[in-house]
């Protein structure tokens, strides 16, 4: 009689084991079916775009709208003035490799010579523009309104942004996590000179402080070359003060050293921003050259090298205060951009 009460305990118990033991089962199995639906439904991380596209939102020196555009944006197409498209700022190489020696070339002569740079052929025109050639220069060099040299000799490390602080205004060490312009920037035989370390990067803007951050107007004009610093590149652009691209960004010279320097006109407007007007230059970066732009705001573009025309843009001309700024990417291998002169009239 004691047994047979007892039996029935025992299977009400293994009854209740068995319950909890397919209970447990039931909520890993869906725990699972929830974790995989979440990770094929959820939208990316902020972060992911692509390589090359988008903008840093670090904080840059001596200026109230201090957010910094990265180095050598690729927009996301190009239309080049012969019609032809690109996805990406890549332009055929023109010449030798990014890394051929500076004396490889014509026109082409030791760190702060400077020699006139042979003739760099002929180029490519924008819609709006003449016969390329048939316009004067613009004011440039010495007779403009903001003219530097380098002609005092400066070392990195603080002695150059000192010496030049009327007319260089570097990003803070550190912007980004990527540039680095006081360990890499000094002047010597007259030239600045951009070293290029393969870790570090380098940023400013040219110009005096009450001035180089907003400017409407004006022709720009840099003369440079590169030594080196193959798997590198750079940008010279205008740059919206509002750090908004939606008002227009232009980059002249910008490219991959193992490619050709060339125009990218930006289209205006928010959903556009990552388009350009692209005009073939050329010419070599090992080179020296002058590369000016001569902006009429809301009117047109003028691109020139070496003070020959090379085109007109005449469409998505920005009209708001815009910086010179010059920039170069953290990677490659070992080199310098070397900057004869800048001018701003």
């Amino acid at each position: 009689m004691t047994r047979q009460r007892r039996s029935p305990r025992r299977s009400g118990k293994t009854d209740d084991i068995g319950m909890l033991l397919r209970g447990v089962v039931v909520l890993v199995v869906g725990s699972l079916t929830a974790f995989v639906a979440l990770a094929f439904l959820s939208p990316p991380s902020i972060g992911s775009e692509l390589p090359g596209h988008g903008r840093s939102s670090s904080s840059s020196s001596s200026s109230s709208s201090s957010t910094t555009p990265s180095a050598s944006p690729s927009p996301a197409a190009t239309t080049w003035a012969d019609g032809s498209t690109a996805s990406s700022s890549a332009e055929p190489s023109v010449g030798s490799s990014a890394n051929a020696s500076a004396g490889s070339s014509g026109g082409s002569t030791a760190p702060g010579s400077r020699a006139t740079p042979e003739p760099s052929g002929t180029g490519s025109a924008t819609s709006g523009s003449g016969t390329a050639g048939d316009v004067p220069a613009p004011v440039v060099g010495d007779a403009a309104a903001f003219h530097e040299d380098f002609t005092t000799p400066a070392a990195a490390g603080g002695q150059f942004a000192s010496t030049y602080a009327g007319s260089w205004q570097p990003y803070v060490d550190g912007t980004g996590g990527k540039y680095w312009s006081g360990a890499l920037v000094s002047a010597h035989d007259g030239v600045m000179d951009v070293a290029m370390n393969g870790t570090q990067g380098a940023a400013g803007v040219f110009g005096p402080p009450a001035s180089a951050w907003a400017r409407t107007g004006g022709t720009f004009s840099i003369r440079m070359k590169v030594e080196g610093g193959a798997g590198n590149g750079t940008a010279v652009m205008l740059w919206p003060t509002s750090n908004d691209a939606s008002e227009g960004e232009v980059d002249y010279p910008e490219g991959s050293f193992s490619a050709a320097p060339a125009v990218f006109h930006h289209m205006l407007g928010a959903d556009d921003a990552d388009r350009a007007q692209g005009i073939r230059t050329g010419a070599r970066w090992q080179d020296w050259h002058t590369y000016t732009m001569e902006w009429v705001p809301g009117v047109s573009m003028r691109y020139f090298l070496d003070g020959r025309l090379i085109g007109t843009v005449t469409h998505s001309v920005p009209t708001t205060p815009h910086r010179y700024t010059f920039q170069i990417g953290d990677v490659g291998k070992p080199g310098h951009v070397l900057i004869d002169w800048v001018s701003i009239n």
